[in-house]
């Protein structure tokens, strides 16, 4: 990466905060297209030498790291952990908007970060959806496991409208998720790709699309580390502990671990491999963790541009 200048920008809600070393910026500029566009102006001139960086603030960063990508400028949003972890290991413990500002261009001068790729215009609907999806499904639990507990007539009345509410609206949900899917050409044919393999369903599909948009870019190490299955070491000196996995995408995950519950049953090759796991004396949930891991991983392999030379390790018999 040839990055010269690096700007740090907090993102409040209404207020984007600034901090540069090698240039004169505001110091603060409106969360709003003006900023966004004013933001743009002073640093399009720079090019290729800007890198900047801001956190992932639950939306909130959205609308500007659009706005610069589409200006063909480099911006990398941060796990805010990975920020605060560095301001700590700087002795840093104080915390303010232009503390994190400046915090933000000091992790971009020292570590480099890469910069976040263009996402497809389909990502974002799909994450929508499928995020209410996620909503709607455990408020819909919920609703169950009161209904179980529920002596009282009146109130299982409201709890049954509630439930069948929940279902017309995830009925609906998934009308438009098909949708989006039939008039996407590029979802369309990830979605058959994914479909294909034994054990992922279209929940499966379409919750890994939304939330792993990275998937079949990646190399087999990070794709797994992204997802939370590959096995941290923990050893100092002479003392070895546990693997343990940690991290990674919470939905994307769940949906894999029912998944590779699945194809442990009904896929010959990963149902073999789960149980020399198991026969081995490893535990069962860490044998299930090895599944999910060898699953994405394929998973990762399959929607590569080129895997005609890919072995076909869990397709679907046909």
């Amino acid at each position: 990466m040839n990055a010269s200048i690096f700007v740090g920008i907090d993102i409040a809600k209404f207020s984007l905060q600034i901090a540069c070393l090698e240039l004169k910026l505001e110091p603060q500029l409106p969360n709003s297209p003006v900023g966004w566009n004013q933001l743009v102006k002073l640093l399009k001139i720079h090019g290729a030498k800007v890198l900047l960086i801001c956190e992932a603030t639950g939306g909130l960063e959205r609308g500007l790291v659009d706005q610069l990508q589409k200006a063909e400028l480099k911006v990398c949003v941060l796990n805010p952990r990975q920020a605060r972890d560095f301001a700590r290991a700087g002795n840093r413990l104080a915390k303010s908007d232009k503390i994190d500002a400046a915090v933000l261009a000091e992790f971009g001068r020292r570590m480099e970060p890469r910069p976040a790729a263009k996402v497809a215009p389909w990502v974002r609907t799909l994450a929508a959806l499928v995020g209410r999806r996620e909503e709607l499904t455990a408020m819909r639990s919920a609703e169950n496991n009161r209904l179980e507990q529920n002596f009282l007539g009146f109130v299982a009345k409201q709890l049954k409208a509630s439930i069948k509410r929940f279902n017309k609206d995830l009925k609906a949900l998934e009308v438009q998720i098909d949708r989006l899917i039939a008039s996407t050409p590029e979802l369309k044919t990830k979605h058959q790709l994914l479909c294909a393999v034994q054990g992922v369903g279209s929940i499966t599909a379409t919750t890994l699309m939304a939330t792993m948009p990275e998937l079949g870019s990646l190399e087999s190490n990070r794709v797994a580390n992204l997802l939370g299955v590959a096995p941290l070491n923990c050893d100092s000196g002479q003392w070895h502990g546990k693997r343990r996995i940690y991290g990674g995408r919470r939905f994307a995950r769940r949906v894999m671990y029912m998944a590779s519950l699945t194809a442990t049953r009904h896929n010959e090759i990963l149902k073999a491999f789960y149980g020399r796991l198991v026969q081995a004396g490893k535990p069962k949930k860490v044998a299930l963790v090895a599944v999910m891991r060898k699953l994405i991983i394929y998973l990762n392999r399959v929607l590569k541009p080129v895997t005609s030379q890919a072995p076909c390790l869990t397709a679907k018999p046909s």
